[in-house]
């Protein structure tokens, strides 16, 4: 199977580069590596390159098994490797239901699917799950009572916010620093700006406090005199790192910002975004507002459920994606049943890929999409990981 990159500039020059054997002689960033049949970047199979959409349309039963051509028609997830060198956008994604309704609205008022104030790209929402292949840091939901308080009183320029989430809760608090004027973010984060920015810059701050990401927030985002009211969210929400091989997951309205690092990441098939700043794209304050879950979350790091001796399995809520690892060294096999229609990536080593009577040899960065209902054989040359995506059959 044959992916898609995506060039964003947030995304590094290096990694991705590297995993695919490729050279980038332009020095372009590459941000994201898509294996999925999004419209926006639809991956090919075979010596061919046909059209995996194409190859799904045409024979759905028979490639996606009939227990997910029934439930969804298509294949339900999208899978990335995101090399992410420079922060991402605060955002939040909708409900399925949600995402219905405002979908049909934009369509309704004649907003074009490329528009650059379309806030919704389908109908679908966008659960999430990344793991991490370095160690990655992203913010998570908004802190809890007590941590989001000890903040708010120890980052002396934010005490003024203090008496807003005492009086009107995690709603008002974000509600009031997302429509703040301005003019009053600048007055009232120039000083927090003026006061991290040397430090950073002196390699005085870490990345475990939040002040190292607000700097770097400052430096990336900030437009002029105008700063960037994404900084408040570094302080209001979560700070979380995330190990090497351990896992997140994002539901609909769990507010969230990829900060640094790079992560396999899978979801539903969708590219419904909600922004809240920390970028230069299209930000909806009033669609923010409407989905965002304005509550205190605890970050629930996944290290993965042993399947097998080999294979470890990430578990969420979500219908559409299964997310797992399989880990070998030299000589070492590995056999399964494809349920429905999954994509196995090469992360690390090589490895003979076997399904049925179709042999491959498949080196990192290189993919293979299986359809249902076949026995996948793999036999590593040395260590090796891979990464596995499928759909949980009958709630499996």
């Amino acid at each position: 199977m044959y992916g898609k990159v995506q060039h964003y500039s947030w995304g590094g020059y290096e990694f991705i580069p590297a995993l695919l054997d490729i050279t980038n002689e332009e020095n372009k960033p590459y941000a994201e590596y898509w294996m999925g049949i999004h419209p926006l970047a639809t991956a090919e199979v075979g010596e061919d390159h046909q059209s995996l959409g194409k190859l799904i349309n045409e024979n759905k039963e028979e490639v996606l098994g009939a227990y997910v051509a029934k439930q969804f028609n298509s294949l339900p997830y999208l899978l990335k490797i995101l090399d992410v060198r420079d922060m991402l956008s605060i955002q939040v994604h909708p409900s399925k239901k949600q995402a219905e309704e405002d979908y049909a609205t934009e369509n309704a008022a004649g907003v074009a699917l490329d528009a650059p104030d379309r806030n919704y790209k389908d109908d679908n929402h966008k659960p999430e799950l990344s793991s991490a292949l370095t160690d990655f840091w992203l913010l998570h939901g908004f802190k809890p009572k007590e941590k989001l308080i000890s903040i708010l009183k120890n980052v002396d320029e934010l005490e003024s916010l203090l008496p807003v989430f005492e009086d009107e809760g995690y709603e008002g608090l974000y509600k009031h620093v997302m429509e703040m004027p301005q003019e009053d973010v600048n007055e009232l984060l120039q000083p927090l700006v003026e006061r991290i920015v040397p430090l950073y810059n002196e390699g005085k701050l870490t990345r475990y406090k939040e002040d190292f990401w607000a700097a770097r927030a400052a430096l990336t985002f900030n437009e002029g005199d105008d700063i960037d009211r994404g900084i408040f969210s570094v302080y209001l929400f979560n700070l979380v790192n995330v190990r090497k091989g351990d896992a997140i997951f994002q539901d609909a309205g769990v507010p969230h910002a990829y900060l640094e690092g790079k992560v396999v990441e899978i979801m539903a098939n969708s590219d419904n975004v909600l922004r809240g700043g920390l970028t230069e794209k299209h930000i909806n304050i009033d669609a923010l507002l409407k989905h965002v879950k304005a509550e205190p979350t605890v970050p629930d790091i996944l290290h993965g459920e042993k399947e097998s001796k080999r294979e470890t399995i990430f578990k969420t809520p979500a219908k559409e994606f299964q997310l797992s690892y399989i880990t070998l060294e030299k000589d070492e096999s590995f056999s399964v049943n494809s349920r429905t229609a999954e994509i196995f990536i090469v992360i690390e080593g090589n490895v003979r890929f076997g399904v049925g009577d179709d042999k491959l040899r498949l080196a990192s960065g290189e993919s293979a999409f299986v359809v249902a209902g076949q026995q996948v054989n793999v036999r590593a040359a040395g260590k090796t990981l891979i990464y596995r995506a499928s759909v949980p059959v009958d709630g499996k």
